[in-house]
């Protein structure tokens, strides 16, 4: 089970932090990630970072957005800076494993011109 929170209202240029914890040992999936889906358009990934540490984000958010672990927490988070409007959408926690991709209720971000 994962429970993604953290997202909100926020003005251009300005933070969140989103977080995302898991019921299992996140130290044991392969992949953990955040995706995002804006209205009318497809589920994308912002972010993924794997078991074994290997980080990736998507071109539209590197240098804006880091994404970590908490292995003792099992939790997952995304600290989005320099927010802009388009990204604006829902974003969504998921892990991969065993070939079977898992997925979290969402959180809204808002960003605001």
């Amino acid at each position: 089970q994962l429970q993604a929170s953290g997202g909100g209202l926020v003005q251009s240029g300005g933070s969140l932090r989103l977080s995302c914890a898991c019921s299992e040992y996140i130290s044991a999936i392969n992949r953990m990630a955040w995706y995002r889906q804006a209205p009318g358009k497809q589920r994308e990934l912002v972010a993924q970072i794997t078991k074994d540490g290997n980080i990736d984000y998507a071109d539209f958010v590197k240098g804006r957005f880091i994404i970590s672990r908490d292995n003792f927490k099992n939790t997952i988070s995304l600290q989005m800076n320099s927010l802009k409007p388009e990204d604006t959408a829902v974003y969504y926690c998921n892990a991969f494993q065993w070939y079977t991709d898992y997925w979290g209720q969402g959180t809204q971000v808002t960003v605001s011109s």
